[in-house]
């Protein structure tokens, strides 16, 4: 069917990023394709011919069992009970005429037990099963030839077809983008369930398959697409696709995985490259665990010493019955000697012996105590309830209580010695506010984050005390607050001073250094404003919640961002006479923000025809880009500031620009312009020198002050889970500044910690990196990591009795080496000597490996939290998994052995459930264990 939809028109690739839509910088001739591990061939809109090697198809499970399995799987599961395989046993002999009772009385027990077990696990993996259905029975369209699309689910597609995914609708596979809605072939992607991440990343598609932007067009496509095989990788993918006689090479740019999401675009087309269990997202995963409690492990420990203790009694009095059978039996002629049977045969007084030994094993069982099973289970389930039903724990605003999904772990809650947090959605509320500014010298801003509050407590002053102190030095309680206009609350602003709000800025001494500052907000950014038609109102599609904040805090102050153009920005300023105007900034160049530049800029030219560059980043990197002369006025009040700031837990970001003279742009842009299109390993260092040159004599403007708003009552939560003696490491595919800032926004740093920080962002190593030698970037990046950790091991061994406190902080890359055999083992120690620990830009995948490291490094009981898909493999693996049902899907709940609504809940999961759980079982099993003992010796003194 003809798709008459109207093309957008915004050129991203020329409007975001000098990055944005960059192809692999290798040849193809440089490409390790059809190598080991490089083997993977697609034929596009052909999948038939896949039928000679077939792929994997794209149904895709997360069951622990299936109809073939889970009978003997189940029951491998039950008779890893110590206990059962003894009843089991003694069940047996039971049908045999040495049985001294009835089989019933030993069966039936021990079918009750074993069946209420396996019906419970079969009930948790049908709702695993259900979910899995749910997600395989969605539906895509499909090209089905001659130009036609049908819908189609998601357990039926193929390698190599070719489907078109609506706006907000996940991808059903990995995708190769071959065009979209923009004509550039550009989307966003929200990638929350593989990395947390909740900004949007943009991609591009290769520039020669944009024109496929309608169905019709794709009737006779055809390619070939030949890439690495199926691997965990989420950061990158190496490959080349052979079109109309052309060689391209592909790069993770043009890569949509299987479970991101299509943000701000109507629509992609792509192709199928990995499907079901060949996806990334799903060789992240590990299979279903089989999780058992240390309660039951030690109770397993219980049952060898009771069954030897029942050995060696059934043996004793075996051996005085074949002596006695033996010496005696020829005298007792009222037993007829002569006529004996094999059980008390004077003749053979071994065999007698022996049969009689196996009957002891069958009398004297109730030493084994197989109603304490029984028992706890019952106890168990009671308590799954108590925990369900915790009013204290429900959560009213999304209507989730907690939910116990297992009832075999309840004890081991208090028991937890290390909690593995995810962040985003975990501790954060996924929501970014603007609370402060310093602008021309002068601080800004009355509101108060969750640092200054716990502040407030540990000093013993009220929120309104502690607010008056931090702003004592500005004299401005006498402006704000009591005459501030209550307004409801916008989503990413909660800024309050008197002096800004209402125009009242252009009455301050430097009223226009305060209009550049909140001009550069409103311009130096990459979102898209989308206007909702009923209501009118602008919300904003931003690649990072910071960016989203700094827009709505322009908006509500006078600047209003209201639409962007190919190669402009339209804004509502105030004019010289205080009236709104409409003004366009042409966007001349964008300089993306990335972890080494540490910064974003753009090159605007305004209505007059005057350069500007627009530049924000961090404090560090932008000080020393200021111009001597006239860049510092207010360069030291703005680093006290910022220092505040940064103690109150909050992020910050510095604020400068510069004018251009035309003469010096046009020579920068045709040096910018050659170093964008060299095609070579350095084109990455010949960019950074490029624009160096121009970020330069920048005059400082201001800083910002954003909150990621915590979850509430985190701060609180893991003080009184550090008290408990719990360590928590944070585990997160955030960047390390941001994880770092969430580190000190929640308590978990804290100022005066030294920090020990592992990165292999080093310019030594982007050296290396640099030459695109594989095995020369792996040793020098092993022997870096094995260094940082030597060195983090000497400091944390030199001061251990001293009152220093260490926080490690580690980033994916690093920790990809950290985790190898020969290195794990002084990073765990590390990582152990340390107050907390972060680890940033992690896969799913090395959530679980760290999660296992310390699981089986320490022998202690580990509690993994998470709320989204990439936290599945984390949850799995721990001791104990907990879901947070927040705004990421439920496949972390799923997952999880405990569900919660909110972080905070966990102080009262483990230190109220965890601690009575723990104490009804252990009590339990310590009166019942003598109990069973003083009945067999009081059964074996009357028998004997």
């Amino acid at each position: 069917m003809p798709d008459h939809r109207p093309k957008r028109r915004i050129h991203l690739s020329k409007l975001y990023t000098f990055s944005c839509g960059r192809s692999s910088l290798q040849t193809e001739d440089s490409l390790p394709i059809g190598g080991p591990g490089f083997s993977r061939t697609v034929y596009c809109n052909e999948p038939e011919k896949h039928q000679e090697t077939p792929y994997r198809p794209n149904y895709v499970s997360t069951t622990k069992y299936n109809l073939a399995t889970f009978f003997p799987k189940a029951l491998f599961e039950q008779f890893r009970r110590v206990a059962n395989i003894y009843f089991l046993f003694a069940a047996a002999l039971s049908l045999t005429p040495l049985a001294p009772f009835s089989a019933s009385s030993l069966i039936a027990p021990l079918v009750f037990v074993v069946g209420v077990s396996m019906i419970k696990e079969g009930i948790e993996d049908w709702h695993r099963f259900l979910q899995d259905k749910e997600v395989n029975n969605r539906t895509v369209k499909v090209h089905a030839k001659v130009g036609n699309f049908v819908e189609t689910e998601w357990k039926n597609l193929m390698v190599g077809d070719v489907v078109r995914v609506e706006k907000d609708a996940f991808f059903p596979a990995d995708l190769l983008l071959l065009s979209s809605s923009y004509e550039d072939g550009v989307c966003y992607v929200e990638t929350m369930n593989l990395d947390g991440e909740t900004n949007l990343k943009l991609k591009q598609a290769l520039k020669p398959t944009t024109k496929l932007h309608n169905n019709e067009s794709f009737e006779s496509f055809k390619a070939f697409i030949k890439c690495e095989d199926p691997n965990p990788n989420l950061y990158t993918f190496v490959g080349s696709m052979d079109y109309e006689g052309q060689t391209y090479p592909l790069s993770s740019q043009q890569i949509l995985l299987r479970d991101s999401k299509l943000r701000n675009t109507e629509y992609i087309y792509g192709v199928i490259i990995f499907s079901g269990h060949d996806t990334k997202v799903m060789q992240n995963t590990t299979d279903p665990p089989s999780k058992r409690s240390g309660i039951e492990r030690k109770m397993d420990k219980i049952i060898y010493f009771l069954f030897s203790m029942l050995v060696l009694i059934a043996l004793v009095g075996s051996i005085a019955f074949g002596v006695k059978t033996r010496d005696d039996m020829p005298d007792w002629w009222y037993l007829r000697p002569d006529d004996a049977n094999a059980y008390f045969n004077p003749d053979n007084p071994a065999l007698a012996a022996f049969l009689h030994f196996v009957t002891a094993l069958i009398l004297y069982g109730y030493l084994i105590p197989i109603s304490l099973y029984v028992s706890i289970e019952i106890v168990k389930v009671a308590q799954s309830m108590f925990i369900n039903k915790d009013q204290q724990m429900y959560y009213a605003e999304t209507d989730k209580p907690a939910q116990a999904r297992t009832s075999n772990l309840n004890e081991e809650l208090g028991q937890v010695d290390t909690i593995l947090s995810d962040k985003t959605g975990t501790l954060t509320c996924n929501s970014m506010e603007f609370l402060k500014c310093s602008i021309a010298g002068t601080a800004y801003g009355q509101g108060m984050t969750e640092v200054e509050r716990a502040m407030a407590e540990r000093l013993g002053k009220d929120a309104v005390e502690l607010q008056n102190l931090s702003f004592e030095d500005n004299d401005i309680n006498d402006q704000v607050g009591t005459e501030m206009e209550i307004k409801p609350h916008i989503k990413g602003f909660n800024f309050r001073d008197k002096r800004l709000m209402n125009g009242h800025w252009q009455q301050e001494p430097h009223a226009d250094v305060i209009r550049m500052f909140f001009r550069i907000l409103a311009i130096c950014q990459t979102a898209i404003p989308e206007e909702d038609e009923e209501t009118g109102n602008v919300s904003y599609e931003a690649e990072s919640p910071d960016e989203a904040a700094f827009v709505v805090a322009a908006r509500e102050l006078g600047f209003e961002f209201f639409k962007r153009t190919q190669t402009s920005v339209m804004l509502h300023e105030p004019g010289p006479t205080l009236d709104q105007v409409e003004s366009e900034y042409r966007i001349l160049n964008v300089l993306e923000f990335n972890s080494a530049r540490k910064r974003m800029s753009v090159i605007v030219r305004n209505e007059e025809d005057r350069l500007f560059l627009f530049c924000k980043g961090a404090d560090s990197v932008i000080f020393e880009r200021l111009s001597k002369k006239q860049g510092r006025e207010f360069g030291e009040a703005t680093r006290t500031h910022i220092s505040k700031y940064a103690d109150a837990g909050l992020r910050t970001l510095a604020i400068a620009y510069r004018e251009l003279d035309e003469e010096e742009y046009r020579v920068w842009n045709e040096e910018f312009m050659e170093a964008m299109n060299t095609v070579s390993a350095d084109r990455d260092a010949k960019m950074d020198a490029v624009t160096d040159k121009i970020e330069k004599e920048l005059i400082l403007v201001g800083a910002t002050a954003v909150e990621d708003k915590l979850q509430k009552g985190v701060p609180q939560c893991i003080d009184k889970l550090a008290q408990a003696g719990i360590k928590i490491w944070v585990l997160t595919g955030d960047k390390l500044e941001t994880a770092i800032n969430i580190g000190f926004a929640c308590s978990f740093l804290r100022q005066g910690m030294k920090q020990i920080l592992i990165t292999l962002d080093t310019p030594e190593i982007n050296v290396v990196e640099a030459q695109g030698d594989k095995e020369a970037i792996s040793k020098v990046s092993r022997e870096s990591v094995r260094k940082q950790i030597s060195d983090g091991h000497m400091q944390v061994s030199s001061v251990r009795g001293n009152d220093d406190v260490f926080a490690l902080i580690i980033d994916g890359k690093s920790l990809a080496y950290a985790l190898e055999k020969e290195i794990k083992e002084k990073f765990l120690s590390v990582a152990i000597g340390c107050a907390s620990v972060i680890c940033c830009r992690v896969s799913p995948k090395q959530k679980a490996l760290v999660t296992r490291l310390v699981k089986e490094g320490t022998g202690k009981t580990t509690l993994a939290i998470g709320d989204g898909a990439n936290d599945v493999g984390m949850l799995q693996e721990a001791d104990i998994g907990v879901g947070i049902s927040g705004v990421e899907g439920m496949q972390a709940v799923m997952a999880s052995d405990f569900a919660i609504a909110q972080f905070c809940f966990l102080e009262r999961l483990l230190l109220v459930h965890g601690h009575w759980c723990y104490r009804r079982i252990t009590t339990m099993v310590m009166k019942s264990s003598p109990f069973n003992v003083y009945v067999l010796f009081h059964f074996y003194y009357i028998t004997s």
